[in-house]
């Protein structure tokens, strides 16, 4: 079987599910496991958000929606010498993957139609009934079923705290938006009371005042699409005091991987559920999955 996935989080569960191989072609932002930057890249945005602040990506991203054109764009040529038989693609986020519609325009021309497996996870339940899906899709059902147990398990092992105490989970930073899909669902699972977050609700765009009136006894930066250094690069940029803040007086205050252990809806979900339960906990996570951001 020939795959190409158009988002992150599929290709880290097509490579969970030992298909490596199969997977041949991947998006520009796919880089876990490590392999797969070598994999041809058939997906690429239309900007560059490495050379632009929050500020200036929130406004691009604006903006170009308001012209209804999509913020990806299908190398379709490639895409027909790739020949595949499966394409995973999405309907979660228009600005963090290629949505369905695009992929299914740019199928559209070709002489072969593969088959298309649309994810549309809004949960973290959603995230292992999707696991499901690309296992039954890939006829490897029964590894999928083996990997949602394991992942379960964990959560079943993870050391809630004694009481729940409250979070907030923030997705970008300037303008402020809250988290939400499934991380509200992850701070619930891991011990905590997200505040400002609601389960399978998408994020939305929230004031200063009311991160100040929610005043969390704990606050994770889960940036999505960064990394930590990403993060802590961004929020030294902003003009703002961040110390009037509960979370930062008692220094609960957190930069995290949002890329690698939050954006993305799989199996790495568990990773940052973990790193979140360790942090309520007053215990420190491996540096790979988070760091403190102390602020002076």
């Amino acid at each position: 079987m020939r795959i190409v996935s158009t988002l992150p989080s599929a290709t880290e569960i097509v490579c969970a599910l030992g298909l490596e191989r199969e997977l041949v072609g991947v998006t520009h932002e796919c880089d876990y496991p490590p392999l797969v930057r070598s994999k041809p890249v058939v997906v690429r945005s239309v900007f560059d958000p490495q050379k632009m602040t929050q500020a200036q990506i929130d406004q691009f991203v604006r903006e170009y929606s308001r012209t209804r054109k999509s913020l990806y764009i299908v190398d379709e040529e490639l895409l027909s010498r790739l020949n595949p038989d499966l394409v995973i693609t999405q309907d979660v986020c228009d600005v963090c993957a290629t949505s369905s519609q695009v992929v299914l325009e740019a199928l559209q021309k070709l002489n072969h139609k593969p088959e298309v497996l649309t994810l549309n996870p809004h949960t973290f339940s959603d995230v292992l009934d999707d696991i499901l899906k690309v296992g039954k899709a890939t006829n490897t059902l029964e590894k999928a079923q083996a990997l949602v147990r394991s992942l379960k398990t964990r959560i079943e092992l993870v050391n809630k705290p004694k009481r729940a105490p409250s979070v907030v989970c923030l997705e970008w930073l300037d303008p402020l938006y809250n988290a939400g899909h499934w991380i509200p669902e992850l701070v619930e699972l891991a011990g905590g009371r997200e505040l400002l977050g609601k389960k399978a609700q998408p994020s939305h765009r929230i004031e200063w005042k009311e991160l100040l009136e929610a005043n969390p006894e704990h606050i994770f930066l889960t940036i999505c699409g960064y990394d930590v250094e990403r993060t802590l690069k961004e929020l030294k940029a902003l003009k703002r005091d961040w110390r009037d803040l509960q979370a930062v007086k008692l220094g609960n205050f957190y930069a995290m991987n949002g890329s690698w252990y939050f954006s993305r809806p799989g199996p790495r979900l568990v990773d940052g559920l973990v790193a979140i339960a360790r942090f309520l906990n007053g215990e420190k996570p491996p540096e790979s999955v988070g760091v403190r951001a102390f602020l002076s």
